[in-house]
């Protein structure tokens, strides 16, 4: 655990450029409508690093709303905090935790996580976890990257899977038995098996020519 804050502690400085990229923005901004969030509702990011979506999250509940973010580095959390305070957003809170054994309680509104899931040993277990949180008829959104299965994407696929492995601790080696680029993979789509189960009125998207997936539902009422 150590290694890794440290590790994405170090990525804190590069993580906004990437992250406010152009277009990216607008992956992020359907990731949030998806939330179907009202006025006053209570919303909270799992992973939300830089702060990078708080903004979005903040228009959708406004003043009255409340919007959490949870991340388990230090670094990430520092930028997070110079954003809401240069915001002066009072109904914007940061919490220090692991998004696997969330430090927070529910029932709330929605449920956001982006480019987290495919850094969990068992994401479907801490999505799980997350949807406990959500109360019935809230909505919940995982928004990752993946490699993409369009023909049209090959030609970036050699880029990807080095972005992936430059991303994924320790980054320092040339060959592997278990390309991280894989994994990633898999994390991906094993994270939206609990929104199969106990989600509805899905909505799934891809955006950057297949390479990142919008997966959102509502979570089940009881009478459904």
């Amino acid at each position: 655990m150590d290694a890794a804050q440290s590790f994405y502690g170090r990525w804190a400085r590069l993580y906004d450029p990437i992250a406010t990229f152009p277009g990216v923005g607008s992956w992020r901004e359907e990731a949030a409508r998806s939330l179907d969030l009202s006025a006053g509702d209570t919303v909270i990011e799992m992973g939300c690093g830089t702060g990078v979506n708080l903004s979005y999250l903040r228009e959708r509940v406004g003043a009255g709303g409340t919007v959490v973010g949870v991340d388990f580095t230090r670094g990430m959390l520092d930028r997070a905090a110079t954003r809401v305070v240069r915001k002066g957003w009072t109904n914007v809170h940061l919490v220090h935790g692991d998004a696997t054994a969330p430090p927070v309680t529910g029932p709330v509104d929605a449920m956001l996580s982006s480019f987290v899931v495919g850094m969990l040993s068992d994401p479907a277990k801490s999505v799980e976890g997350w949807l406990d949180l959500v109360r019935p008829g809230g909505h919940i959104a995982l928004l990752d990257a993946a490699r993409s299965t369009q023909s049209r994407a090959r030609p970036l696929d050699a880029a990807f899977r080095l972005f992936v492995a430059a991303s994924t601790p320790p980054a320092t080696q040339l060959r592997y038995e278990n390309p991280p680029w894989e994994l990633l993979d898999e994390r991906v789509a094993a994270a939206r098996q609990p929104l199969d189960d106990r989600t509805v009125d899905r909505l799934d998207e891809t955006f950057g020519v297949g390479f990142v997936r919008l997966s959102s539902g509502r979570v089940v009422e009881p009478d459904e």
